[in-house]
């Protein structure tokens, strides 16, 4: 019997295995480019055909890529993209980097992830390494992809290898990358692991591995859980202090002075990305299969959520005191990204407090220096105008929501030109000229 292991190893020490990222979005294609730089042969494979054809023609759609190393990639012919999965025989290593959404009910979505794993098993030869970077619940690479791909006939472990290793992109962050953020992977057998970790040390700094792919699938999930109960307390505090007319702000820095024992985390208008708004609630629902309820969970989830209203409640208060109500009022949105100084949008808070703001008959634009237009995830487009950060525009408009606090903005010229500025990111404090007019939530 061929010793598979072996050989996979040495072409990847060689670097002569090549590479497959399914999905070169926001996380597969800064992995993509991060396996051409270490020197492996890279296909990305995405169904978007426009991200095919700008790949393709060495031009960058992420932020987190820099332009011209995505170019050189594409010119020496070690990065290339196709929107089907004809090429997979010839790949050694599969990387799957797919959306895992919630559906309607809040439950888990799979199917991108179930459908990529079932093209790879019609695909699948002996001696291939694949591997689910796609968040997920606790259990479901052995419980569904290892299933799948046994389908092909051939056996985990001996013939073919099968790992997760949790995503941890941080998008916009200038300090951590693909290449040294510590990257942990679980195998489904010794073999698995041993492979799946011998690949990443090729390319990133430091690897962890852990005794299964279900810790290691439980350490994502931990991970963002962890944020989203924390940004669901300072919330919940958030809320709290402004009926007893403290600022919350002040009680964080304070706090944060304390050299142990506490990790601040900012409040604001609910929670966005691809991570903390879904990953409790792949853990929530994992759990009721054990007959267990993540009260705390699902609490904190709530409170995530029930800020959003709480943003809206106070821009009609803050109308409302003016003399305006909050129908046909012109409402200036400033910032819609779920983070500062990112182009990602997903699952923003912004998105829901939109909806909110026109079920009550406000009128809405936005400026966003990142972001010129936005779709919800069915593909429709969001019926909000982008505008200029200008004074005349400011001028037209009744009041401003800071909801995301990019950098570079000038927030001393919105304080000079608005009439009422509602800002629910401190991003205000270093102003003091004007105060009067903000809000502070």
């Amino acid at each position: 019997m061929r010793n598979y292991v072996q050989s996979i190893k040495e072409a990847i020490k060689a670097k002569n295995a090549k590479v497959c990222v399914i999905g070169i979005g926001y996380v597969g294609l800064p992995l993509a480019v991060e396996n051409a730089k270490s020197g492996f042969n890279v296909l990305g494979i995405d169904r978007n055909i426009d991200r095919v054809n700008m790949i393709n023609a060495g031009q960058n759609y992420i932020q987190d890529v820099a332009d011209e190393e995505l170019r050189m990639l594409v010119e020496n012919g070690v990065l290339s993209a196709a929107d089907n999965f004809s090429d997979l025989p010839q790949q050694d290593i599969i990387i799957i980097c797919v959306p895992t959404p919630l559906n309607k009910h809040h439950d888990p979505d799979t199917s991108y992830v179930e459908s990529v794993a079932i093209k790879i098993s019609k695909y699948l030869r002996k001696g291939q390494l694949i591997i689910l970077e796609s968040t997920t619940y606790p259990g479901m690479t052995q419980e569904i992809i290892l299933p799948l791909l046994e389908s092909s006939g051939l056996k985990t472990g001996v013939d073919f290898f099968l790992a997760f290793s949790p995503e941890r992109v941080d998008p916009g962050n200038k300090v951590f990358s693909t290449k040294n953020t510590t990257k942990v992977v679980g195998g489904v057998t010794p073999q698995c692991l041993e492979v799946a970790q011998y690949f990443y040390n090729q390319i990133i700094s430091n690897v962890i591995p852990v005794s299964s792919t279900t810790v290691a699938e439980m350490t994502k999930i931990f991970e963002n859980t962890y944020r989203a109960v924390n940004i669901a307390l300072v919330n919940e505090l958030m809320m709290l202090c402004n009926k007893m007319n403290i600022s919350v702000w002040e009680v964080i820095e304070a706090a944060s002075t304390k050299p142990f024992g506490i990790h601040a985390f900012l409040p604001g208008p609910g929670v966005g990305g691809h991570c903390i708004p879904i990953d409790p609630f792949y853990l929530s629902w994992k759990a009721k299969q054990f007959d267990y309820r993540t009260r705390f969970i699902e609490l904190a989830g709530e409170l995530n959520i029930q800020v959003n209203q709480y943003v809206v409640d106070t821009v009609v208060k803050a109308l409302n005191k003016s003399g305006k109500p909050i129908k046909n009022s012109k409402i200036f949105l400033l910032g819609v990204a779920y983070k500062k100084d990112i182009s990602d949008y997903r699952e923003s808070p912004a998105l829901k407090i939109i909806e909110q703001l026109k079920t009550m008959g406000a009128k809405l634009v936005f400026h966003d220096p990142f972001i010129k237009s936005m779709q919800y995830t069915d593909g429709s487009t969001v019926e909000i105008d982008w505008m200029d950060l200008s004074e005349e525009q400011l001028k037209k408009c009744d009041c401003v929501l800071i909801i995301t606090d990019h950098s570079g903005v000038d927030y001393q010229a919105v304080v000079d030109t608005a009439d009422i500025i509602i800002d629910t990111r401190n991003a205000t404090k270093n102003i003091t000229e004007g105060r009067e007019k903000i809000i502070l939530i």
